[in-house]
């Protein structure tokens, strides 16, 4: 006789991340445990999930508390997706799932993972990753540093010397942060032609550059309507019947939008194309925020067909 090995289930695995704890359920087998979120947790969550062929391992981007179990899932060769909250409680609000627990929220997680079937999460290196991290404690500081400007500015002269020694600490933790960011940077040689086309933009500083890079990989691959749905700068229609809606932005990735958005400010001053572009907009009544809006639509469209194309800036 021939010893036949028992074929493993394909099964889809919802996870609800907590601090503490790992809630787990498997979708077709209906079947839930809870273990806690250390490296011992999830090394005896993934010794159970082996007995199974694992389809997707879905999961919420829970700050940063997913992130243990997604790096050991990643270890293993499991297809890990790490999808928005807002998503699986869409989901939730569709089936009419209206109670939340934590174990009712990874069975919701299970069932959106087989029903939807999202695409799993490109793995990312340790490097990029930090590079990721040290870009949002970029914006972070920068944010403390204009809250700190504006107290300089109505707090009065008791305040002054108060106020410019804080700033001088955050002027120089900025400049430590820019200074690891480079030093990161350089060891990406794949960045290396896209980060100097990037750069020939005027407008276009080392900020927005790495944040392209690490925020939105996909730049170069995407149309022009892709890349700005995709950011979170292309007008949605609000339309019903005869009445006619107000367009207005909404989604996209908000930490790429917000430093696009300083990044055209300045383009507005420097870039040929973004300046006659603006002032066309301004001269033809349109209202200034939405000027500057569409300019970061077309600036973001101009740097999609650069890289895509893999030539520098040219006027």
């Amino acid at each position: 006789m021939t010893n036949l090995k028992k074929r493993k289930s394909t099964v889809n695995v919802g996870v609800d991340v907590g601090k503490w704890m790992l809630d787990v359920h498997i979708y077709e087998k209906d079947i839930h445990w809870q273990d806690k979120n250390t490296p011992e947790g999830v090394s005896r969550i993934l010794k159970r999930l082996a007995h199974y062929r694992v389809k997707r391992l879905v999961m919420e981007a829970t700050g940063r508390y997913q992130l243990a179990l997604a790096a050991a899932a990643y270890q293993k060769s499991l297809p890990v997706c790490i999808v928005k909250p807002m998503s699986i409680r869409r989901y939730a609000g569709v089936v009419e799932q209206l109670a939340k627990t934590d174990k009712i929220d990874a069975r919701v997680i299970a069932e959106y993972a087989a029903i939807i079937q999202p695409e799993p999460t490109p793995k990312v290196s340790r490097n990029l990753r930090t590079i990721k991290d040290l870009l949002t404690r970029r914006r972070q500081v920068m944010e403390m540093r204009t809250q700190e400007l504006n107290r300089l500015q109505i707090m009065g002269k008791a305040f002054e010397t108060s106020c410019r020694r804080i700033l001088r600490c955050l002027d120089a933790e900025i400049c430590s942060i820019e200074k690891k960011l480079n030093q990161l940077v350089e060891r990406q040689a794949e960045w290396a032609e896209r980060k100097s086309i990037l750069l020939s933009a005027p407008g276009v500083g080392d900020t927005l550059a790495y944040t392209l890079l690490a925020d939105l990989p996909e730049l170069g691959s995407l149309n022009n309507k892709q890349v700005a749905a995709l950011v979170g700068v292309a007008p949605i229609n609000r339309d019903s019947g005869m009445s006619r809606g107000k367009r207005r932005i909404k989604g996209g990735r908000a930490g790429v939008r917000t430093t696009l958005y300083m990044a055209t400010l300045s383009a507005t001053q420097c870039n040929p194309v973004i300046r006659a572009f603006y002032r066309q907009l301004v001269d033809q009544g349109k209202h200034k925020k939405v000027a500057l809006t569409a300019c970061m639509r077309k600036f973001v469209t101009m740097l999609n067909a650069m890289v895509r194309d893999q030539v520098a800036w040219a006027y």
